[in-house]
């Protein structure tokens, strides 16, 4: 049922809690008839006796009772002497405490505030104000009023109140002026706009259609969300039928402003191809990066170990074990080559190859650095190998620039890691800056092997980068293609082989591991699969809820995460007294929660829960529990797996339930028991590789619910979406 809009007006009468960093405030509002209701939203600066009109719907919190979240805010000044006199006594201006404000008000009366903004020499003919103080008292007043005159600006063109503050931070009182300026500029990375209210917005202020920064902002909008979809460049056609398109324009506007762009070095054009590809210059000069690295790397050969087979032969004595021939192709390039790819299916053994190569680096005394592109990755390549893996990120380190103030790698091509090979698990979920990032901090002498799948799902990030190595055929690979006879016992591996294959895999075997329920419509399939994770996956089979991961190829409808994570939350972490919560538009964070974060984030610090240290970074695929919501602090505490993280509630849009997630956002990780939605999509969700990728994340069990005519059209759907990625071209084309 839709939600009733609430207006109301009044005054403040408490601050509860106000963010100093992002203006996020919960407040008492006085209104006309003397009630005091709570109020909250991001009203920065906001103080006692300040005059709101607030737009609204009420929400409902267990512990706070009925709380105002504000949708619209006007900002008003204090009208009557008693909230002037309120205002000024609760410091809001610099200098003016409680007795200064009695003897303001009583001197200047309704007229006080109109004093202070515009004769504020008149201060000085009271008591305890000398000029230079009333000067004082006006700049502190009219600095305040820049950003309440911007946050009420920006409301009246629909824009939020927190991008105010994130422009004031910036720009202080040249932030009006900025914006008038070239109000495009908050489409930019550090102030994320949304793209189309931002036009909205210029264009309302008057900006002509085919103005130079409304045509720049455009060019630059469409190569960024593009990137968002996996693409590394757009083919300048494309790129500018897409932005005269949307900007509606004509193309001639559109190259000129190409031509502007390159010439600012704001983007970058290369033939690739039969292309003319323009790049935004990080992906372009990550591209052109690593072409020229890989290409050196594989001229480097390395000089081999004094008795190579015997140092095999031992290792192979210490696992007890014999290796196959490609394993031991592997084991032995490892040891000759500077850059190897190591590949295959589930059940191929990479992991032992994997094992025996770090056995031989030992003996080799090559100090090895192991690492995965999530943290969940790399805690199974520590459970695999016995040996300590991170992710990338915190191999890499992460620091804070003096200069820019931004996030940045401590290791990078002016200080590299101390180490002299590095092996990287999950290789194809690596994007093309990660790698960039990764391969400029390796020493000249490094060594670096990277192992996965290119059968499974490519990285969230833009690039092909595994797919692309591997396809220009340059890079030496061995491709593990024997299936191992443990492994043959597992109907999880023999169908994810026979999907790879294009075949249909074994539906109705019921002795093994891996099973189909035949359900009819969206509601059989959603009340099917939250019944398996609530009672009969735990009753019958012993695993817990926290061991099941409820896989969807979507996001949307009723078999999608996000209909399907408020199905499992009800069922497994219902509301209880004891339990805070928090709303976050349409979502219920709850204590006890499961929950993914969804970007990269540096800043965030964590603490290690049974041992002393701290870091920070919390990373895209963090999966954690909510441990305590705290709704005075407006913080939320996070456990992922042995770190603590505190977040502010400024930052739940970087959080999402993960009782259910998309087949993508499971990369890198294995589960105990997965369950798995055969539904209704659309065809470019409905593929083979998201069917491969989300068999292959299952250890001990995987139940497909769903339609087999769904399975059926997955399996032979095998067309991926191609992505613009120069990097195998370059490869190929590279001069020695």
């Amino acid at each position: 049922m839709e939600r009733e809009l609430i207006r109301v007006e009044g005054s403040v009468a408490a601050v509860v809690f106000q963010n100093a960093e992002n203006g996020y405030t919960v407040l008492r509002l006085k209104d006309s008839g003397g009630e005091q209701l709570t109020v909250v939203g991001t009203v920065p600066e906001t103080k006692i006796g300040e005059r709101l009109r607030v737009e609204g719907y009420w929400n409902s919190h267990s512990t706070y009772g009925k709380q105002l979240e504000i949708v619209k805010l006007d900002r008003l000044m204090p009208e009557t002497r008693m909230e002037i006199l309120a205002y000024l006594s609760s410091h809001a201006i610099r200098g003016v405490g409680p007795k200064i404000a009695a003897r303001i008000v009583e001197r200047f009366g309704a007229d006080s505030l109109k004093i202070i903004e515009r004769e504020p020499e008149r201060l000085a003919e009271l008591s305890g104000i000398s000029a230079s103080k009333a000067q004082e008292i006006h700049e502190s007043f009219q600095s305040q009023q820049g950003l309440r005159n911007l946050v009420e600006f920006l409301n009246s063109y629909q824009l939020p109140a927190d991008l105010a503050v994130r422009v004031y931070k910036a720009y202080g009182e040249l932030s009006m002026m900025a914006i008038q300026d070239n109000p495009y500029f908050l489409t930019e990375e550090g102030f994320g706009a949304n793209f189309a209210q931002v036009d909205a917005f210029a264009l309302a202020l008057g900006f002509d259609g085919s103005d130079e920064r409304r045509v720049d902002a455009g060019l630059l909008f469409e190569l960024s969300y593009n990137s968002t979809g996996g693409h590394v460049f757009v083919p300048e056609p494309q790129l500018i039928d897409a932005t005269a398109s949307f900007l509606r324009l004509d193309r001639d506007c559109i190259q000129a402003g190409l031509q502007r762009l390159e010439e600012q070095e704001r983007i970058l054009r290369d033939p690739i191809a039969a292309l003319n590809a323009v790049y935004l210059p990080a992906y372009g000069e990550a591209e052109r990066y690593l072409a020229r690295r890989f290409t050196d790397m594989v001229g480097q050969k390395v000089s081999l170990p004094r008795n190579l087979a015997a140092s095999v032969a031992r290792i192979e004595a210490n696992q007890e074990l014999e290796y196959a021939e490609l394993q031991r192709n592997a084991i032995y390039a490892a040891a000759s080559e500077k850059l190897l790819i190591v590949t295959g299916g589930p059940g191929t053994g990479k992991t032992t190859t994997l094992r025996g190569i770090l056995d031989l680096f030992e003996q080799m005394r090559l100090k090895t650095f192991l690492a995965a592109p999530t943290g969940r990755a790399a805690k199974r390549l520590t459970e695999l190998t016995g040996r300590d893996a991170s992710t990338i990120h915190r191999l890499l380190e992460v620091d804070v620039s003096p200069e820019s103030g931004e996030m940045v790698f401590v290791h990078n091509l002016h200080n590299p890691l101390n180490c002299d090979a590095v092996i990287v698990d999950e290789s194809s979920m690596v994007d093309l800056l990660l790698m960039f990032e990764l391969v400029q901090a390796l020493p000249e002498s490094c060594r670096l092997i990277l192992v996965g799948d290119p059968d499974q799902l490519p990285s969230v990030g833009a690039g092909n980068v595994f797919s692309d190595l591997i396809r220009s055929g340059i890079i030496p690979t061995i491709r593990l293609t024997e299936i191992f006879r443990q492994a043959r016992e597992s109907l999880i591996i023999m169908n994810a082989h026979r999907i790879n294959r294009g075949e249909r895999p074994e539906l109705h075997e019921t002795q093994k591991d891996f099973f189909f329920l035949q359900r009819k419509g969206d509601e059989a399939v959603a009340q099917t699969v939250t019944d398996l994770c609530s009672r009969r996956l735990p009753q019958k089979l012993g695993i817990a809820p926290e061991e099941i991961q409820v896989l969807s190829p979507t996001r949307k409808g009723e078999t999608g995460t996000g209909a399907l994570n408020r199905l499992l939350q009800q069922s497994l972490n219902p509301p209880a007294p004891e339990k805070h919560e928090k709303r976050y538009g349409s979502v219920i964070f709850r204590e006890g929660d499961r929950v993914m974060q969804i970007r990269n984030n540096y800043d965030i610090i964590w603490n290690k829960i049974d041992s002393p240290g701290m870091g920070s970074g919390i990373f895209n695929g963090d999966v954690g529990i909510i441990r305590a919501i705290d709704n005075q602090a407006q913080t939320i505490t996070i456990h992922f797996d042995d770190r603590e993280a505190v977040y502010p509630y400024e930052m739940l849009s970087q959080l999402e339930p993960a009782y259910a997630m998309t087949v993508h956002k499971s990369q890198g990780s294995e589960y105990r028991a997965v369950v798995l939605c055969a539904w209704r999509g659309t065809p470019l969700l409905l593929s083979r590789s998201i069917l491969y990728t989300a068999v292959t994340r299952a250890r001990e069990l995987l139940i497909v619910v769903g339609d087999e005519q769904v399975v059926d059209y997955m399996v032979h759907n095998d067309k991926r979406q191609k992505r613009f990625s120069g990097l195998k071209w370059r490869l190929c084309h590279m001069e020695p």
